[in-house]
């Protein structure tokens, strides 16, 4: 499966932001998916994740509250949709695809897509 994330940009804290991740290839029902991301300097970390049907999701605790992630299967696409943005939410945000469980660990993540920025400031 092919993954490409679109939706990124800059925004001023307190701010939204609507990710998408398009898969092709391969129907997207067949995955759990995630959405991580990496800061400049720092690692890759996990950001939110969904189960294959869509009715089972887990967040880091840094974004809980504020972000949420849901997948409409019949577009093969997976959102992240970002409120509340704070500074701290710069960095690269990734789409994921796994096989094995709905998980924060980026080891079970199969297929990644190539990235996209979002930057926040004040």
């Amino acid at each position: 499966v092919q993954l490409v994330e679109s939706g990124g940009g800059s925004v001023q804290a307190g701010g939204s932001l609507r990710l998408s991740c398009a898969a092709s290839g391969r129907t997207v029902s067949t995955y759990y998916m995630g959405w991580f991301r990496q800061a400049p300097g720092k690692e890759r970390e996990f950001v939110a994740g969904v189960d294959k049907s869509g009715s089972n999701t887990v967040y880091a605790d840094s974004v809980k509250g504020r972000f949420t992630i849901f997948r409409d299967n019949a577009k093969n696409t997976v959102y992240l949709q970002m409120n509340g943005l704070k500074l701290e939410d710069t960095a690269v945000y990734y789409c994921a695809a796994g096989l094995v469980a709905l998980s924060p660990s980026t080891r079970l993540y199969n297929y990644w897509g190539q990235g996209t920025q979002v930057t926040v400031s004040s």
